[in-house]
């Protein structure tokens, strides 16, 4: 399963509803448990709200692309914004003490947490999440 073309992501709370309706159709497409379909929509849900928030800026006038793709045992969800880039090790670690407290910051730490693999290519401005999966 390859997605032709990357599909846009709306800078709205409708684009992030689009995440759910797009990862059950993988779930169902794959057959994939409870388990990995929450950690696939949660991952998938950060790295939209980061490429809409902290990539456009939220500007309606650029877009946040998702890309899927099928490589044997794998699944790679692709997320691109807009934006100027970042650099993934330079940010906070949310598990510090003095981190603990701050309302957002979690994000890259859970997509981390959650997928198999995690690559960033283009200056940060694509996050790729893998997910090794079975199937039959």
């Amino acid at each position: 399963m390859a997605s032709a073309n990357p599909l846009l992501i709306e800078e709205d709370i409708q684009g992030i509803s689009q995440i759910e309706t797009i990862v059950t159709k993988v779930v169902h497409r794959f057959n994939l448990s409870n388990d990995m379909q929450g950690n696939i929509l949660i991952s998938l849900t950060e790295a939209v709200n980061n490429a809409i928030i902290h990539g456009n800026k939220n500007d309606k006038n650029k877009c946040v692309k998702l890309k899927i793709t099928q490589e044997s045992t794998k699944l790679a969800f692709s997320v691109s914004d807009e934006g100027t880039g970042f650099d993934h090790t330079k940010l906070p670690d949310p598990t510090l003490p003095e981190n603990l407290l701050k309302l957002s910051g979690r994000g890259v730490f859970l997509i981390h947490q959650l997928c198999d693999a995690v690559t960033y290519q283009d200056q940060g401005r694509t996050v790729e999440m893998h997910f090794h999966i079975c199937t039959l």
